[in-house]
C-alpha cells in the first residue's frame, strides 16, 4: 500500500472546494478514507491550511475540517533535523523543502501535489494526483 505525503495545496483544493481540483483532491481524500493508501500532511501544512481555510471559509469550518484531516491522515512530523536537512536541500521553496525532508524522513513512496515543478531535483517521486490515482487499485466491492 502507498504511503505519501499529501502537498498542502491538494488539501486546500479539498477543503476550499477549489475547482477545477476539487474532484480529485476528493478521489485522494476517499481513497484515504478507505484504507487503499496511507496519507501524511506534513505538520508545517496543517497550520498553513488552517490560516488559509479560516481567511476564506470562517473559523468554524476551517476548523472541523483541520478535525477531520487530523482523523484520517498521518502527520509526519518536523523537527530539528527535518529543518537543517530542507535547509541543505536543492528545493528553492522552503516550503516545499520541509515536506520532501519530512517525508523522506518516513520513508514515504512519493509526494502527491499539483506543483511538480516545485520539487524539481527531489530524491523522491513526485505525482500529480491524476498520477497518483492512477497507482491506485481501485476500490474493493463486496
Amino acid at each position: 500500500m502507498m504511503r505519501v505525503l499529501i502537498d498542502a495545496n491538494i488539501l486546500l483544493d479539498l477543503i476550499l472546494a477549489r475547482e477545477p481540483f476539487a474532484n480529485e483532491a476528493r478521489a485522494i481524500w476517499i481513497a484515504c478514507e478507505q484504507g487503499r493508501c496511507v496519507g501524511f500532511v506534513a505538520a508545517i501544512s496543517v497550520t498553513t491550511i488552517w490560516y488559509v481555510g479560516r481567511r476564506q471559509v470562517g473559523f468554524a469550518i476551517a476548523r472541523q475540517r483541520v478535525a477531520e484531516l487530523l482523523s484520517i491522515l498521518r502527520v509526519a512530523p518536523v523537527d530539528a533535523l527535518v529543518l537543517q536537512q530542507a535547509l541543505a536541500s536543492a528545493l528553492t521553496d522552503f516550503e516545499d523543502a520541509v515536506q520532501l525532508a519530512s517525508a523522506l524522513r518516513l520513508g514515504l513512496d512519493a509526494i502527491v501535489t499539483r506543483n511538480s515543478k516545485d520539487f524539481v531535483g527531489a530524491t523522491l517521486p513526485i505525482l500529480t494526483p491524476a498520477e497518483f490515482l492512477a497507482r491506485l487499485a481501485p476500490p474493493k466491492t463486496a
